[in-house]
């Protein structure tokens, strides 16, 4: 949010020793003193204003926007996630394809194939409304097979983080291809080559090892299936229909959108109204809207639930992720408050004039952006901008700007934490306390970042050779 008429006085010294305050007041509001994450965001984030020096006429305006910001991307998602999700549920589906995915791959590989089924919804799937569609089934396994949520919750949220991140038509990638002027099509190669071992090692290696060690109950956040849904469950292929059927609807979306962005399809099509219904139809919260409908009448109506229970099954399915949504909000008030300040872009600048090479610079940038201010697609993008006249005055190829592209994107997931709306996501999703969070979420994101960027490093080393 830019403010009219105000301009950032403070150095970057300063505004890192604010930031680096705020953050730890938060901790030791919410760890030590215990008081609710909600309440605690909101003060932190009040007293930042005033000590970066915005205006504290416009505090309110501030708050507003960090927050209204976070809850159009994310209170439609959660809350029609949750919804589908509890249908899914209580109906016995979510068991039904527990059970198929255990028999196919084993009770040993259930983490690998939750997780390997994550990578693959989250191809075209935003992270968060992914790792809600998934949740239920996730449950399910954990509640089957035992041993903690965490065993099979980390692999699967790790595969739809780095799918979000490195491979386009997610929006971070695709807007640091255009600012790189990048081929998109060589940045997906490169970004698949990045993300499926960084996944394997960062999240399923890594979710297996600290699901050992954190061994946590499965939440009872959606519901669980009665006896009668237990014994008579949907079909395999009915709840895997109602998975797949988002999905389809926002790869047509993110399909037609890349189509007409690459000049593929003829000039003036994006004006077409039937370009127009489509690409709304594939929007996330209408595709999920329609896949809630559908998954209403399927496992709901059509199986001979009266409708008086079956709305009461969806109005039992808000009360318990009103308070994710509410701290997740709050989540992207702090950090709309660190990034009105200029926090971030005072850091940033400070890391361009030190000299040292372009692709590290990019990372180390985009890490600091995403410390600073929470959002992975905001600190990629940012970065992205302000790498890019570097990039156009350096001869490198197109193998080269693609990987320089994920590169950025991993350093615009590293250190997930309290300013981040998906640590509030995944935290409370699978009932962690933050110091829980921390230690499991916020170590694997900056895994996947370190690592990501570790391959793309490879990979532009390659290519300058060839």
């Amino acid at each position: 949010m830019e403010i009219e008429g105000w301009t950032q006085t403070l150095g970057a010294l300063p505004l890192l020793l604010i930031a680096a305050a705020a953050v730890a007041l938060l901790l030791f509001l919410i760890i030590k003193v215990r008081l609710h994450a909600f309440v605690s965001l909101i003060i932190v984030s009040i007293l930042t204003v005033f000590a970066t020096g915005i205006p504290a006429g416009r505090t309110i305006d501030v708050l507003l926007f960090g927050f209204g910001d976070t809850l159009a991307s994310v209170a439609l998602l959660v809350g029609i996630g949750a919804m589908l999700g509890r249908l899914v549920e209580t109906s016995g589906g979510a068991r039904a394809l527990a059970d198929y995915l255990i028999n196919l791959f084993g009770e040993k590989r259930a983490p690998l194939a939750l997780g390997v089924a994550s990578l693959l919804f989250g191809f075209p799937i935003f992270f968060d409304a992914g790792l809600v569609v998934m949740l239920p089934v996730i449950f399910s396994v954990a509640r089957h097979l035992g041993g903690g949520v965490l065993r099979y919750g980390l692999p699967a949220a790790g595969a739809f983080s780095v799918m979000h991140v490195f491979v386009p038509p997610h929006p971070g990638p695709v807007a640091a291809s255009e600012f790189f002027d990048a081929n998109v099509g060589v940045v997906l190669l490169v970004g698949l080559i990045a993300a499926i071992p960084t996944w394997y090692v960062a999240a399923y290696l890594y979710g297996l090892w600290a699901g050992k060690k954190f061994v946590l109950p499965v939440p009872a956040l959606l519901g669980e299936a009665d006896e009668e849904s237990r014994e008579n469950p949907p079909r395999f292929g009915t709840v895997l229909f109602i998975l797949l059927l988002p999905m389809f609807l926002i790869f047509l979306n993110t399909g037609l959108t890349t189509l007409s962005t690459a000049g593929v399809l003829p000039e003036g099509t994006d004006g077409q109204l039937w370009f127009q219904i489509l690409i709304t139809i594939g929007a996330t919260p209408v595709a999920l809207l329609i896949a809630l409908l559908v998954a209403a009448y399927v496992l709901g109506r059509r199986r001979g639930v009266e409708k008086s229970v079956l709305e009461k099954t969806l109005e039992s399915a808000l009360g318990p992720v009103c308070s994710v949504i509410l701290i997740t909000g709050a989540g992207g008030m702090f950090g709309g408050v660190l990034e009105t300040s200029g926090i971030g872009g005072a850091l940033a600048n400070v890391l361009g004039d030190a000299g040292i090479p372009v692709i590290l610079a990019g990372f180390l940038v985009a890490a600091i952006l995403r410390i600073a201010q929470g959002s992975a697609t905001v600190a990629l993008t940012t970065a992205a901008g302000l790498l890019a006249p570097a990039i156009a005055s350096g001869d490198y190829n197109v193998v080269q700007v693609a990987a320089l592209v994920v590169a950025v994107a991993g350093g615009s997931v590293v250190a997930s934490h309290v300013n981040d709306s998906g640590f509030w996501l995944v935290g409370r999703f699978m009932d962690m306390d933050v110091r829980t969070t921390l230690k499991t979420w916020t170590v694997m994101e900056t895994g996947i970042g370190v690592m990501g960027f570790g391959i793309a490093a490879a990979v532009f080393g390659l290519a300058s050779i060839g």
